[in-house]
């Protein structure tokens, strides 16, 4: 099921003084069971981009296909779309509402349509796939810690059984552990479901540990795409957009410019420590 964005534009405040283009001419084709990092500075595009992906907004121009169909046309299933494509914005948990945590997970495929007996399963197989306890099911999501709504939010969106699953900053807030929890969890659905992921992330670490491709935007842009180590290696122009590089990238560096004739592309902790190892030997 891939989506490919056609020539998509977007602009706020149209023939008006304040008319900026967020978006600008943005093709690109993402396939199935991609892990993609989409990272780029605040104002550089990102929220509008997936927000148009997600059928949020329209375009001024341009136009997304999701396996196949154009999903703006007039005699498309706005439905069809919910229940191939979900998305996490940041601080989801601050959308939980209902009485109890199991509640608020059939709220989604009910919505859809979904029967009751088939919306309860969804919610069951949700709520297990993200590694929550039968005794939390009828707690209220209000009594959790952040970690746990957070999960829970995103079982709520797992529900609707979607294979595109798009992730504005899930991990925001939290702490080393509770990041850690929720960005296995998501590598986990990929692998598992063979879901496509999105991940929006500010944590150059985290894109380069987990994504298998990173879009970089600017301007309403896309102005890299590649895996995280060829992006990576762009230390300058990265800089120059406001962004960094894993700090891992910057040791490995220094260690060289020190006199270890150690390789500087390594982008994860792992990938260093083997390398540092093998200069030492």
């Amino acid at each position: 099921m891939p989506i490919i964005t056609d020539h998509l534009t977007y602009v706020y405040g149209s023939k008006t003084t304040l008319q900026k283009t967020a978006l600008n001419d943005v093709s690109v084709k993402i396939d199935d069971g991609q892990f993609i990092g989409l990272i780029g500075h605040t104002g550089s595009g990102k929220t509008t981009f997936l927000q148009l992906l997600a059928g949020l907004i329209k375009p001024a121009s341009g136009t997304v296909y999701l396996d196949g169909e154009d999903i703006y046309a007039k005699d498309f299933d706005k439905r069809t779309l919910r229940s191939k494509l979900g998305i996490v914005f940041q601080y989801p948990e601050h959308q939980l509402f209902e009485e109890t945590v199991f509640k608020d997970v059939c709220f989604g495929p009910k919505n859809l349509g979904v029967d009751d007996k088939e919306t309860e399963l969804r919610a069951y197989e949700a709520l297990k796939m993200i590694g929550l306890e039968d005794e939390v099911f009828y707690q209220s999501p209000f009594d959790l810690s952040g970690g746990q709504k957070r999960r829970v939010a995103i079982a709520g969106v797992l529900a609707m059984k979607p294979k595109i699953l798009i992730l504005d900053e899930p991990t925001a807030g939290l702490d080393p552990a509770g990041r850690n929890d929720i960005l296995g969890l998501i590598l986990k659905l990929q692998k598992e479901q063979g879901m496509t992921i999105i991940l929006v992330s500010h944590s150059m670490e985290d894109v380069a540990e987990y994504a298998d491709r990173v879009l970089v935007m600017d301007k309403g842009s896309i102005v890299f795409d590649n895996t995280p180590r060829e992006v990576f290696k762009h230390h300058e122009e990265l800089k120059e957009l406001g962004l960094s590089v894993p700090q891992v990238s910057v040791a490995m560096s220094k260690l060289r410019e020190k006199g270890l004739p150690v390789k500087t592309d390594a982008i994860t902790v792992e990938e260093a420590v083997k390398e540092i190892i093998r200069v030492l030997r």
